[in-house]
């Protein structure tokens, strides 16, 4: 394991972890001083870790400066979802919570994610509580350590779906962290149930962290499983993905993709979007131990230097994908078996109704425009979901594109989940939409989010009404066009693996990125840049009808700018900026 203890050209934030003594710095102290909503300025790397960050109104900015009043600071609290499943009784308590602590919505993320936004510092420990009392948490949601680890959807369409969902959740809890900081805390010392756990038992929490030391990872490190045809949950955007392997119904194991992450910073030609590199087959019961592996590898070898540059995908490229496997080859002990053959068709939802595996229970999949769950007029989702979860018996399940199943449904539950749905408005949500906006993305961006340059969640809807003026002009209403929009370059919202990728670069105005493919294994390509709505509208309309006079059969958006010459095809982060 790497000594990072006296190196003086490591990162701000590495001396910060070396000193915080397992994530609990002055995080007590911070909590309790009255005179700032804020935490002390070490503390913000910190309390990361145990899943929150601490984030400002940006629209009253101005104004509160003009008073001479500090920033208005809040929390926003990411809760862990493995593999985005929770029961009816959790998703009443994180509706209950954002009316109590937060700002009456609930963010689903593009990783399968909660996000509670706009919770008070004196709020921090009663709201953290209320979620773990129903089995969930937060430690991990953020930092420089395993993040959520994602899954398709619907683990209950097939057997396979359930094996992978339980393959997720031994990552989830086998990468939790260790330290005892995280219940010490928020939860007064006492160990609670976590959500990472595929049994009920506690784990064994200590201030040691036998996989990831003392200083953690270089950076965040993201886990994701897909189940062929879909790849609903963009498995080449993520540190491992793990596409599986079926044979006769029955889960043998994963293809394993290393070194995807989509961040990026303006103006550094160096830093750019990468997919992972498919690396061979690991059965099922090795895949922990493989993943580990991959992970000790980083921690040792990540640049702790410039943050930058701290990503799993650097470090590849940095030594060598060959070099990179030979350690591997070394750590786990032998070579992995070739890659199976697998398929993906998209990368997107499928929305509506479906039947399961036989066992006469429905599935529902709804729309929710940007993650956001909340009511407004003629539009009550969060009412309508609080509603259905008084007594559905199965499970809400988050996808990876900030959508909701509704799953596992008893058969005479479903006529009064659909009346909810469309007393409530909720159902036209869905029916209605043009299939370019059902495969829409959007990070939340401003006002909240300290790094957006631009909007992205609240502004995104309003282009798409101009954008469907386009598409249903032109008959393209049911072609699921990948449009993503994020305020920044970092990638939240995985712009670069949109067909359409809007990347706010200042207020108004955006970098538009096509060419990526609909299956999430090829990146888009900067197309033009600074462009304002007008310029986005005059840009993409000839473009739009373009494609549906001159396409052929079969043929997706993103491959049809590349075969008319709009953008060359992205082959390799290398090559992203070429």
């Amino acid at each position: 394991m790497a000594d990072t203890s006296s190196n003086p050209k490591l990162s701000e934030v590495e001396h910060i972890k070396t000193a915080s003594n397992f994530l609990r710095g002055t995080i007590a102290e911070s909590l309790e001083n009255p005179i700032t909503g804020s935490v002390a300025a070490d503390d913000t790397q910190l309390i990361k870790f145990h899943g929150f960050y601490q984030q400002t109104d940006r629209d009253l900015e101005s104004e509160r400066k003009r008073q001479k009043l500090e920033p208005l600071y809040s929390f926003m609290l990411r809760v862990r979802v493995p593999g985005g499943v929770v029961n009816a009784e959790q998703w009443l308590r994180m509706d209950e919570l954002t009316v109590r602590y937060g700002n009456d919505t609930l963010k689903l993320t593009t990783r399968q994610s909660f996000q509670i936004h706009g919770v008070l510092k004196r709020d921090l420990q009663r709201t953290i509580q209320g979620f773990n009392d129903v089995l969930l948490d937060s430690i991990a949601g953020c930092g420089d350590v395993n993040r959520n680890v994602m899954c398709s959807a619907n683990p209950h369409e097939s057997g396979v779906h359930k094996q992978v969902h339980e393959v997720a959740a031994a990552l989830s809890q086998h990468f939790t962290p260790r330290t005892t900081a995280y219940w010490d805390l928020w939860l007064n010392g006492q160990q609670a149930y976590s959500s990472a756990l595929t049994t009920e038992r506690e784990v064994e929490h200590t201030d040691h962290e036998p996989i990831y030391g003392s200083t953690y990872l270089p950076r965040k490190f993201k886990i994701a499983l897909a189940v062929p045809p879909q790849n609903d949950t963009d498995i080449f955007s993520n540190d491992i993905g793990l596409i599986a392997i079926e044979e006769n119904g029955k889960l043998v194991g994963f293809n394993v993709a290393i070194g995807g992450g989509l961040g990026m910073t303006f103006g550094m030609p160096e830093t750019y979007p990468r997919l992972a590199d498919l690396i061979g087959f690991v059965p099922v019961e090795d895949t922990v131990d493989l993943c580990e592996k991959i992970v000790t590898i980083q921690r040792d070898w990540g640049n702790r230097e410039n943050r930058k540059f701290s990503r799993l995908k650097y470090t590849i490229d940095r030594v060598g994908l060959d070099t990179f496997l030979g350690e591997l080859r070394q750590r786990f002990g032998r070579d992995l078996a070739p890659a199976r053959p697998y398929k993906f068709e998209t990368s997107g939802d499928s929305f509506g109704w479906s039947i399961g595996d036989g066992l006469n229970k429905a599935h529902l999949t709804l729309f929710i425009e940007g993650g956001r769950v909340h009511d407004q007029p003629g539009f009550e989702l969060k009412t309508a979901l609080r509603e259905i979860a008084e007594f559905h018996t199965g499970e809400f399940r988050l996808t990876g594109n900030q959508n909701l199943v509704l799953a596992n449904i008893e058969t005479q539950h479903r006529t009064r989940i659909q009346e909810i749905l469309e007393t409530r408005g909720v159902w036209a949500k869905t029916e209605k939409q043009t299939a370019l906006r059902l495969h829409s993305i959007a990070c939340t961006a401003l006002n909240t989010c300290s790094l957006a340059f631009a909007e992205a969640e609240r502004y995104l809807p309003h282009l798409l009404d101009r954008l469907d003026v386009v598409i249903r002009a032109n008959e393209l209403e049911n072609d699921g066009i990948l449009i993503r929009m994020t305020g920044c370059p970092n990638g939240c919202g995985r712009p670069y693996l949109g067909e359409i990728g809007l990347i706010g670069r200042s207020p108004g105005r955006y970098n538009l990125y096509l060419g990526a493919d609909h299956e999430g294994e090829r990146l888009n390509k900067l197309y033009k840049e600074m462009l304002d709505e007008e310029g986005i509208m005059q840009t993409l309309t000839p473009l739009l009808e373009s494609y549906a006079k001159q396409r052929q059969t079969g043929e997706r958006f993103g491959d049809f700018v590349i075969r008319q010459g709009h953008v060359q095809a992205t082959t390799h982060g290398l090559n992203f900026h070429a």
